[in-house]
């Protein structure tokens, strides 16, 4: 039975139309074996993102449209432990808990940060942040409806060195009758003031292009899903925001500057972004201290890197790597990646998301250095 997370899923990212129109295929040889990854987990659901920390504790998130009980954990001692426990995981009367967390990111202060979209801005999107070493709260903001209403999708983020500063990528929704359009939403620690900027600009909103894995379209019920601006991530200096739709094109950036200038108008702020490179269909994203660019590639099971010469080279893939989704750099040059498979999961019974399991984290170094936990 298709559940009711699916259904509205699907509305939330449906794009009116029926023709089938599909990306260039940029992914080429990889230049590292298959054998050269590591599986680091088997899980019995999907995962979303993850974030590692520079002691090597390993946070991840059970993808919210797998339904889990379970929606941060850590894994360690070779299991899923609920992190900071049990009680966080289910609604609580009166007090923080999690609802449908899919991005986390642990900062140069060793916070663990988290995301929670309030199932599509039905409930109260909102932002925490736990010292990990005592799993208390340090830091909560639930942001008003004028910045994350109904329709929106607080997807995926990152938090700038000094942990001030956070960007979010509100992937939306696309159909006018639902509302919630892309955007990039700025919030400041400090203030706790939230801003929406670039909102429905091109570069944050989702191409005609259908996501094809293998030979099998990202649909439900016959209507192919179009995913906007959900990629992004910050350079090591915290000079470039690099961003993209999922089933986009191009790879976009700004300066951080300009989007952290309060004053600036959203004409001239449009202005200042650039298209950086190609790319495959992405997901997750991530940078290293080279300036080079990561990026998952669901459509051919694969992780590639753009460097500064904005040229996009293969680093691994292989068909075992079922939806590339979530990074994380770790501690030693790791560089650590979940994959999700929603294919397997979005739109699919209970029964068949386990009959799919298990669900993998995986590492590889990909030569270069990048920062734990982003």
């Amino acid at each position: 039975m298709v559940r009711l997370r699916s259904i509205l899923f699907t509305s939330l990212f449906l794009l009116c139309g029926c023709s089938r129109i599909y990306m260039n295929d940029y992914s080429g040889q990889p230049v590292l074996r298959a054998d050269s990854v590591e599986v680091v987990a088997n899980l019995s659901g999907p995962p979303g993102n993850i974030a590692v920390s520079h002691d090597h504790r390993i946070f991840f998130t059970f993808h919210p449209d797998g339904d889990p009980d379970i929606k941060v954990a850590e894994w360690t001692g070779g299991k899923a432990v609920p992190f900071p426990d049990m009680d966080f995981q289910k609604k609580q009367s009166g007090k923080p808990f999690f609802d449908t967390v899919l991005s986390l990111r642990v900062d140069a202060e060793n916070r663990l940060w988290t995301l929670d979209h309030g199932y599509f801005g039905i409930r109260r999107p909102r932002i925490m942040a736990f010292d990990i070493k005592t799993g208390q709260i340090v830091h909560q903001h639930d942001f008003s409806s004028d910045i994350a209403g109904f329709g929106s999708f607080l997807n995926d983020f990152q938090v700038s060195s000094s942990g001030d500063t956070i960007f979010i990528a509100d992937t939306g929704a696309p159909v006018p009758l639902i509302g919630g359009d892309p955007s990039i939403i700025i919030y400041d620690v400090k203030t706790k003031v939230a801003r929406r900027v670039l909102e429905d600009h091109e570069s944050v909103r989702a191409s005609d292009k259908t996501v094809r894995v293998g030979q099998e379209d990202f649909s439900l019920m016959g209507t192919s899903l179009k995913i906007a601006v959900d990629s992004i991530a910050l350079d090591r200096e915290n000079q470039w925001l690099y961003y993209g739709a999922v089933n986009g094109e191009k790879l976009y950036r700004i300066r951080a500057a300009y989007l952290t200038d309060n004053a600036m108008p959203f004409e001239k702020l449009s202005s200042f972004v650039e298209v950086f490179s190609d790319k495959t269909m992405s997901d997750g994203i991530t940078t290293d201290f080279e300036g080079n660019i990561y990026i998952s590639d669901m459509e051919h099971s694969a992780v590639h890197v753009i460097g500064q010469d904005r040229q996009l080279k293969t680093l691994i893939k292989d068909p075992s790597f079922r939806w590339p989704d979530g990074f994380s750099f770790g501690p030693d040059g790791w560089l650590y990646f979940t994959c999700s498979d929603l294919m397997n999961v979005v739109g699919k019974s209970q029964s068949h998301i386990e009959e799919n399991a298990p669900y993998q984290i995986f590492r590889f170094k990909p030569g270069g250095q990048g920062i734990p936990g982003s």
